[in-house]
């Protein structure tokens, strides 16, 4: 099949335009004709060459074709009728293009898809920023509440000890009598910085540890609301957890009040010679028993708090209070966001630490006398238990409960008190 290629002119416009037509027979005239047929155009053409005689017919024919009226063609060469090897050409090109383009979408989408994770990485990193951020939060606003309510009642904390550690057989009044005259008011604060630096983080560990073994565990269990027996399980691995943590501060604070321990000086004073007489591990005197009580306290004092909270949430004087503060929470100040006022928080928290307080004191009492312990005479817990019964009996047990307990619904109160009101004041999520 004949073929023809134009070359044109850039511009539009009359002028002469320059063609080749290539034939496949010697009829140049025929095709000569579809030429003249077509409109605007005028032509003229004759053979180039001419072949020796029975030699195949002139492939060639020259043309020379005038636009009129200004019409033209596209300044590309244009094929009209293409043999195979340029459709095969022109089907190369197709194939090359239609490649690029192919690459060029891949490399959009990879491009997209890295965009994409980046973003995600971005989010998954503010994520992370944005945890850690409350962690911190969570862990000061415990840390706050331990340092106010430690301080509150650091007398009473006085008087406890010196029941337990120093064994003292006269009655309250008399001992803080005797205090206020050998040491003025400052002796009923003596040891609050120690017991400071062990309670607040101890405090801040306990309750960000609980917040967070109760929200795992409602994860795990898929219901809507946290189960008391997951209250509980939380409250003895927090108390757990922060024992472990801090019990070396409370050893110290021990020995710092016990019989002879002025005579070594402060808290790096006491940590050294304990360290250098006894062994590293002697910061970890009692830790058994600390365990054993701080489980059962844990559990009972967050379980109890929460147990309550509940209770009144879902009542309805405590489905009014929430709706109130939903709407009034832009203007609300931090006092009217408690979700159970100052007044309740303030008793189920004198609740909670009294019930956890009673059911685990004994064990206080077995700790604070293990720590107290030279290596020369250790006893373990149980022979520790048994000699304290031996010598006072049964009631041994429960020496200094009165002032705990005294001191325990003042410090539980204004712990939990507090520790609500920084995660408001604070942001806490």
């Amino acid at each position: 099949m004949p073929w023809l290629e134009m070359w044109l002119p850039p511009a539009a416009g009359e002028g002469a335009v320059a063609a080749g037509l290539f034939l496949d027979g010697a009829d140049a005239a025929a095709h000569g004709a579809l030429l003249a047929a077509m409109p605007g155009c005028s032509l003229s053409f004759g053979p180039r060459h001419r072949r020796p005689r029975g030699a195949q017919p002139p492939g060639f024919l020259s043309l020379t074709m005038s636009v009129k009226g200004g019409r033209g063609f596209v300044p590309a060469p244009v094929g009209l009728l293409a043999s195979a090897e340029e459709k095969a050409g022109a089907e190369e090109s197709d194939a090359l293009v239609a490649g690029k383009r192919a690459v060029e979408v891949a490399a959009e989408a990879e491009g997209v898809i890295l965009l994409q994770e980046k973003e995600k990485e971005k989010e998954k990193d503010d994520r992370a920023g944005a945890g850690a951020m409350n962690m911190t939060k969570h862990l000061w606003a415990g840390a706050v509440a331990a340092m106010v309510s430690r301080t509150v009642v650091a007398p009473l904390e006085r008087l406890k000890l010196e029941y337990i550690v120093r064994g003292e057989q006269r009655n309250l009044f008399e001992l803080m009598q005797a205090i206020a005259t050998t040491q003025g008011l400052k002796g009923f604060w003596k040891g609050n910085f120690v017991n400071i630096l062990r309670t607040a983080p101890f405090k801040a560990v306990n309750f960000y540890a609980y917040d967070s073994y109760r929200k795992q565990l409602l994860k795990w269990s898929g219901n809507e609301e946290t189960t008391n027996f997951e209250r509980f399980i939380a409250g003895a691995f927090a108390g757990v957890t922060a024992t472990i943590m801090c019990i070396p501060m409370d050893t110290i604070r021990t020995r710092m009040v016990a019989p002879g321990g002025e005579a070594l000086g402060g808290v790096i004073g006491v940590a050294r010679h304990m360290i250098q007489t006894e062994g590293f591990f002697s910061l970890y005197k009692g830790l058994v028993p600390s365990l054993i009580s701080m489980a059962p306290s844990g559990a009972v004092f967050y379980g109890m708090y929460d147990i309550l909270k509940m209770a009144y949430l879902h009542s309805p004087e405590g489905n009014k209070r929430i709706s109130m503060m939903k709407q009034q929470k832009q203007e609300a100040n931090a006092l009217d966001q408690l979700e159970l006022g100052t007044v309740r928080t303030l008793l189920y928290g004198a609740i909670a630490g009294c019930c956890a307080e009673a059911a685990t004191y004994p064990f206080e009492v077995v700790r604070r006398q293990l720590q107290m312990q030279v290596k020369a005479n250790r006893l373990n817990a149980f022979a520790t238990c048994l000699k304290i019964v031996d010598q006072g009996g049964v009631p041994a047990l429960y020496a200094g409960l009165i002032p705990s307990l005294l001191q325990v619904l003042p410090s539980a109160s204004i712990s939990y008190f507090v520790y609500e009101l920084m995660k408001i004041v604070l942001k806490v999520e």
